[in-house]
């Protein structure tokens, strides 16, 4: 049995006052900026020659000094509201993925990682915190508290406006307020309800170690797949692709998904390593590490092979509207777009082609901490262009974005580990156990 360590536990709560302090430093900052200051920063923009639009609101209405002043000052109050979705997103992405991953294991009666059965189960635990923040931040929007969402304004899609969007027009019987709301509830609600489901009939499979509750655990582990499938394409349109809702891409739901999955297993490898290195899970070994391994370099390839799918596909075409999402990244976005591939591609590639190598644990926790990383500035690029812009290379900026990655990894290292201390490491009554105790990776 885990205990979740005073010493943990006051680290977890650190990072989420440090997290808060920060954020709100940055937070009253961004709200000091006057027009005036602004304005100067809109005119430094301009004046670098960088003068690429990162979203296609830019391109519409009125093209005068006012309204490119009002634009800019929309994306420049953007950035706390910015920087806490980005960060929600992706971690409410990552435990998902989790749980996409414990289901796909129980529906294809693997045995190997029947010892991580519970690392998987104490991850999935976040999700409804995680949404309960997505919740809020969806609040904020829907009440125009918030503008991450250019097509929430009504004047868009309304044809007597100046600002008539008549692309926004055509896609406002998907892309309108009311049914965002209710396909937001229904991805947290159903989620949670997946990851609530699953760990009590997990429970109970323990408690009886019958083959009749072990086929229902299977089957509520197919229904999580089916609906992951369909909620988590659902959500990358809606949290992400529609920040900018001229620009859409089919590649898009599986480069976002993938991102978030290759996260999932770096955190699965961190929190099996650490639970085996203080003597809590011995059962592990390196057999499971090398596939765990395995995982998290295919994941990365897989995330490689998306990302330059998509990019390539659009550059080649050269379309005004699609090539802008990039050309506006390459311009005020160079230091962040372009240098992921290092760390998302490059170094997993480099270090973890090894089959000897993925059975070190330090050298796989190193790459599963950068991997995390990488992706985390990936979704940074999904979010902040066609949010903020190009005002983003501020103090207050920076405050923000670290406040909110302390803020939310926090209550997720708190989260997971309250949830693990709560929970039988091994679960016994799993037909499988045996299978993944003597388990051995064959080459």
């Amino acid at each position: 049995m885990y205990s979740f360590s005073p010493k943990l536990k006051s680290a977890s709560i650190i990072l989420l006052v440090a997290g808060l302090v920060l954020f709100a430093a940055g937070y009253f900052m961004n709200h000091g900026l006057d027009d005036a200051k602004i304005s100067a920063m809109m005119d430094a923009v301009h004046a670098s020659g960088h003068t690429a639009p990162t979203h296609s609101s830019e391109m519409v209405g009125p093209q005068d000094h006012d309204s490119h002043l009002e634009h800019a000052k929309l994306q420049v109050h953007n950035s706390p509201l910015a920087s806490i979705h980005f960060v929600a997103v992706f971690f409410f992405g990552v435990s998902c993925c989790v749980l996409f991953f414990y289901c796909i294991q129980h529906a294809a009666h693997a045995g190997w990682p029947i010892i991580i059965t519970r690392v998987m189960e104490a991850i999935a635990s976040y999700i409804p915190w995680g949404g309960a923040i997505l919740i809020i931040i969806m609040i904020l929007n829907i009440t125009h508290n918030g503008h991450l969402f250019h097509w929430m304004d009504p004047e868009l899609t309304d044809p007597e406006s100046a600002h008539f969007d008549v692309i926004l027009f055509e896609k406002k019987r998907f892309l309108n307020i009311p049914f965002y709301a209710i396909r937001t509830i229904i991805y947290v609600v159903g989620a949670s309800f997946f990851a609530w489901k699953l760990k009590a009939m997990s429970k109970k499979v323990d408690e009886t170690k019958s083959k009749v509750d072990y086929q229902f655990l299977y089957r509520w582990a197919v229904g999580y797949i089916a609906f992951f499938g369909f909620a988590s394409a659902a959500w990358a349109w809606d949290w992400l692709m529609s920040i900018d809702p001229h620009w859409y891409s089919t590649m898009y739901i599986w480069y976002s998904m993938v991102s978030c999955l290759s996260s999932g297993i770096a955190v699965i490898i961190l929190l099996s390593v650490f639970l085996k290195k203080n003597g809590f899970l011995p059962q592990f070994n390196d057999n499971h590490l090398h596939d765990l391994g395995v995982f998290l370099f295919a994941t990365s390839m897989l995330w490689t092979y998306t990302w330059f799918a998509q990019f390539m596909l659009y550059w080649y075409a050269n379309v005004p509207e699609e090539v802008n999402y990039f050309f506006g990244r390459f311009q005020h976005y160079s230091s962040t777009f372009l240098p992921m591939l290092i760390v998302n591609f490059l170094l997993p590639l480099l270090v973890l082609v090894s089959s000897s190598i993925k059975r070190n644990y330090k050298v796989v926790t190193v790459m599963a901490i950068v991997v995390i990383c990488g992706h985390i500035l990936d979704y940074f690029n999904m979010v902040m262009p066609g949010t903020v812009g190009p005002y983003w290379n501020t103090p207050e900026v920076l405050l923000l974005v670290l406040g909110s990655i302390l803020f939310v990894a926090g209550l997720f290292m708190f989260t997971v580990l309250s949830a693990l201390a709560k929970l039988k490491l091994i679960p016994t009554g799993n037909p499988y156990l045996h299978e993944s105790e003597i388990y051995e990776y064959p080459f």
